[in-house]
């Protein structure tokens, strides 16, 4: 069963290690604009939330490369970029809802979350639990029961 990376904005407190280790991870130095994982706070609402590639099973961001550098690899369940392709034109930051895609101006690429070949790192570091990789499956369920718990309320009186 495929496996998805989730946050839950509730637990996060905007420590933002996710950040530190994801960078040191990737790019071998403790520096969050070489992150994958961006945490944006949310002044008014009075939270944070993680931000990252959310590995879409049909991604924009592929269908708008030029190049064909961004695709789909099933086997993790993540949406991977080929450097050695990519021309640096991102189309494919433009292209993304959910602000998963960034660029690393100094190396002149695009940057997404990789799911860290199936153990992330991020999750491993996360202390509150706010950022968990789970199965799929297990987060439809979680809405769902979300979504009845929400209907119940509303009609209970």
């Amino acid at each position: 069963m495929p496996k998805v990376l989730t946050v839950d904005p509730e637990r996060c407190t905007g420590c933002r290690i996710c950040e530190i280790v994801c960078s040191v991870n990737k790019e071998g130095t403790s520096n969050p604009m070489h992150s994958r994982i961006h945490t944006i706070k949310w002044e008014m609402e009075g939270f944070y939330a993680p931000m990252f590639c959310r590995q879409c099973e049909d991604p924009l961001c592929a269908a708008v490369c030029p190049v064909n550098a961004v695709s789909r690899d099933d086997y993790y369940g993540r949406v991977t970029v080929n450097d050695e392709l990519c021309i640096g034109c991102r189309a494919c930051i433009a292209a993304c809802s959910f602000g998963g895609v960034g660029y690393n101006h100094e190396l002149h690429k695009t940057m997404r979350c990789d799911l860290c070949d199936g153990n992330p790192v991020c999750v491993r570091f996360c202390e509150t639990r706010a950022l968990r990789f789970v199965d799929s499956e297990s987060i439809q369920i979680t809405k769902q029961r979300a979504a009845a718990e929400k209907l119940y309320h509303a009609t209970a009186h």
